[in-house]
């Protein structure tokens, strides 16, 4: 009976995250290509094949869900960026995968994410009570952005031209204003503009930056602010 019990215990379970995680992806879909205003609890319940009831069981309304679709963006937003970054072995690579992986993760996703995040972050400036929340997620990325950096420097041994904090937030800057450029002028806001801006932040020289770190283990006297090849980086 009691192994009974557990494995019921275990299938309910198993269909609550299932049937939260259909809400989650329906009402990030509509979010997006309607805008939250226009997007009823009924259509996404609808476009999840739940009910309402199940809506407001997991996220208590609307507002909860919006909440928990910012959180899932945040959350996958840094795993999937941060694997990919981390993978390259130089400083330069690194910076321009930040761009890269969020377009990258937009088109995987047709089109949607971008939307979705202009929409969150419109409603959040609206509403005081979800901009606090929004920051408190920005906040999130943006000192795990910090954090990485930092460990970039030592790791890559170069010098970094500001203090991570403050660095890492005028990274995040730019690649979110880069993002509303592009997606009206995809053809303007291309990746070498903004492989330009981020090295810039970093202080390598535009378009001829070199890969400008060298592997973790290479030794050195002292740490060394990334140059471009004509001013003798080693790459």
């Amino acid at each position: 009976m009691r192994y009974i019990a557990r494995r019921m215990a275990r299938t309910q379970e198993t269909r609550r995250n299932e049937t939260r995680a259909q809400l989650l992806a329906a009402a990030a879909e509509l979010f997006a290509l309607k805008g939250y205003h226009a997007t009823s609890t009924e259509a996404v319940a609808n476009a999840a094949n739940r009910t309402t009831g199940a809506l407001y069981d997991h996220f208590d309304g609307k507002q909860g869900l919006l909440v928990a679709v910012l959180e899932l963006w945040v959350g996958q937003t840094i795993i999937d960026l941060g694997e990919r970054v981390e993978s390259v072995p130089d400083l330069d690579g690194r910076l321009a995968e930040l761009w890269r992986g969020l377009i990258r993760h937009d088109a995987e996703r047709d089109g949607v994410w971008l939307l979705l995040e202009f929409e969150l972050w419109l409603h959040a400036a609206r509403d005081p009570e979800l901009g606090i929340v929004g920051a408190a997620r920005l906040e999130l990325m943006r000192d795990g952005l910090a954090t990485a950096i930092a460990r970039w420097s030592t790791e890559l041994d170069f010098e970094l031209p500001a203090p991570a904090p403050q660095l890492a937030t005028q990274v995040l800057a730019l690649l979110l204003g880069a993002a509303f450029q592009y997606r009206l002028e995809p053809a303007v806001m291309t990746q070498g503009v903004v492989d330009d801006g981020l090295r810039k932040l970093f202080g390598l020289q535009p378009e001829r930056a070199s890969r400008a770190s060298r592997s973790p283990r290479q030794s050195t006297s002292a740490k060394r602010t990334p140059r471009s090849p004509s001013e003798g980086a080693t790459p």
